[in-house]
């Protein structure tokens, strides 16, 4: 069965400053139960200390559900991962990217998939 995960872009993050941005690599990602995608945000930041990534889904039913958190730079050690996404979600972040993959697909993960910088504290 063929599904389409969608990828939307945050733009206003909490503890962003001006001249931070995120944006969304594609606008829509396509899989199949069973299978794996990968999503992509590009971001830029003034603050070179490094910042934290967010990724979030919304199913059109439910608030938004936090899925983990990557740092970057100075801030690498800064990740965690909600408990439901252990296994199948995983990130990567670099100086000006993030990615977020999901392995064994299933149903329940067609959602609007959501990206968030925060600056770190």
């Amino acid at each position: 069965m063929r599904f389409v995960l969608n990828l939307f872009m945050l733009t206003l993050c909490p503890g962003a400053a001006l001249g931070d941005s995120v944006q969304s690599e594609e606008p829509q990602v396509s899989g199949v139960e069973g299978g794996s995608v990968t999503f992509s945000c590009s971001y830029n930041t003034t603050d070179s200390r490094g910042v934290s990534l967010y990724w979030y889904r919304q199913s059109p039913t439910r608030a938004p559900q936090h899925i983990l958190r990557r740092g970057t730079k100075l801030y690498t050690s800064d990740s965690e991962n909600a408990g439901f996404a252990q296994e199948r979600f995983s990130s990567q972040a670099a100086n000006s990217s993030t990615v977020l993959n999901i392995t064994a697909l299933e149903l329940a993960d067609t959602a609007v998939y959501l990206c968030a910088l925060q600056r770190a504290q």
